[in-house]
């Protein structure tokens, strides 16, 4: 029983591995997308959707099936746990991807926007969150988890400059709100991917060591 237990579970893990490099590549599909203003690549982002919104199904399918067959405790259930409440971030992150490639038409081309917004900047870093709490999940790896929570703060803070900027954009040159509009929902939506991307991490947490870091992880020590 030990045996197929174990087996399930490394086949779990290559499964939402699988979703995590898809997911992985469509948020950096959506930056590139926005950079080029590739409506092209956008659709592809769009389009790509369906298939991790299939396997995100077929994921969670599979977790609840091996928790009724073989009843595991301890690390095994921590296990499948943290499995299903990622897939689920996973399928959220890839929704944002959607809703960031979809704006690449809305925005005008050639558009400029480094004055109030860190794109480059802030699609890096959460780009670099992603993909060290993938790397936590591949490894299951508790330090490079507690890393990546530590970076949402930067992220937020980021999310906050824009927001003020944008505010005062609009008061200077009303006539362009529906491209600020756009610029901010860009924003917002990079600062949710960073928050899943967070959610992860403390999942990994859960996963490698039982404890729920969740709600207070800007209080976390790094050196516990």
């Amino acid at each position: 029983m030990k045996r197929h237990l174990t087996r399930e579970l490394d086949r779990l893990k290559q499964r939402i591995l699988a979703i995590s490099a898809i997911v992985e590549e469509n948020v950096q599909r959506a930056v590139l997308a926005i950079q080029r203003h590739d409506t092209a690549l956008a659709r592809r982002v769009i389009e790509s959707d369906t298939q991790i919104d299939l396997m995100e199904v077929d994921m969670e399918e599979e977790c609840l099936k091996t928790l009724a067959l073989y009843q595991p405790v301890a690390f095994e259930l921590r296990f499948i746990v943290a499995i299903l409440k990622i897939n689920n971030d996973l399928e959220r992150i890839g929704d944002l991807s959607v809703n960031i490639a979809e704006r690449t038409s809305l925005l005008p081309y050639n558009e400029h926007f480094a004055d109030f917004f860190d794109f480059t900047g802030m699609s890096k870093r959460v780009q670099s969150m992603l993909k060290r709490s993938l790397d936590a999940l591949v490894n299951i790896d508790p330090s490079i988890a507690k890393e990546v929570c530590a970076c949402d703060d930067e992220i937020d803070e980021m999310n906050r400059r824009t927001f003020g900027r944008i505010k005062q954009a609009l008061r200077d040159n009303p006539a362009k709100i529906d491209t600020y509009i756009h610029l901010l929902s860009i924003s917002r939506h990079l600062e949710r991917i960073a928050d899943l991307t967070t959610n992860i991490a403390e999942d990994v947490i859960y996963m490698a060591e039982g404890e729920i870091v969740r709600h207070r992880t800007q209080d976390y020590n790094l050196k516990s």
